[in-house]
């Protein structure tokens, strides 16, 4: 499997962990490689305007729609996860994302910000990413999320208008994870979250086939 290398951080402490899970893992941008991989993780750290800009650097955005519309799983991880969603908005500049899903990231509203250390979350019956996983604990680092989840509103139980929504609550509510088809992302930092984040990485592994 690949990890997308588009000179955001913590590239190394997620290919350690999925390297202690038993996955053959190769950090690279190059295209033929992330295409051809049987998984790509994408990570992020740091603030959604610049993650977007070092992605559309490596063609990020079209290799990762490629992937999807091929059947061909991807993880996002932290704010590998929020590009994920239309937009973002942070200090007042609004920044064009993937446009996977719908939905904005923006400030949460809470106390204390950012948002940082060990938190639950509410994960829906028939997860996959959070099989085994009730009552754990992950680790995690942001100021801005997902408050709003269109898609996770009642609808037609169709796989693609239905996604798999995770949430958390830090101030207020969050989308904390999100399963639809071969698309899946957590907020928060499995590579950082021990044993519970090793799980969850190896019931992401199992669903490559």
């Amino acid at each position: 499997m690949t990890i997308l290398d588009y000179g955001s951080g913590n590239l190394r402490s997620a290919e350690r962990a999925l390297a202690r899970v038993g996955a053959d893992v190769t950090v690279t941008a190059d295209p033929r490689t992330v295409l051809d991989a049987d998984g790509l993780v994408v990570p992020g750290v740091g603030a959604f305007a610049a993650c977007m800009q070092g992605l559309r650097g490596v063609d990020g955005p079209r290799l990762i729609g490629r992937r999807l519309a091929g059947g061909r799983p991807v993880l996002g991880i932290c704010v590998g996860m929020q590009i994920l969603f239309d937009r973002g908005v942070e200090h007042g500049h609004d920044a064009e994302g993937c446009g996977e899903w719908p939905g904005t990231v923006e400030q949460l509203e809470a106390p204390v910000l950012p948002h940082m250390g060990w938190n639950t979350v509410e994960a829906p019956r028939d997860t996959v990413l959070f099989d085994g996983l009730a009552e754990q604990r992950f680790y995690f680092v942001h100021s801005y999320g997902v408050r709003d989840f269109p898609l996770a509103a009642d609808g037609p139980p169709s796989p693609l208008a239905r996604p798999k929504v995770t949430w958390a609550e830090h101030g207020d509510r969050f989308v904390a994870g999100v399963e639809n088809g071969t698309l899946s992302a957590t907020q928060f930092h499995p590579e950082k979250s021990g044993d519970a984040g090793a799980q969850l990485l190896t019931n992401w592994l199992r669903t490559l086939g």
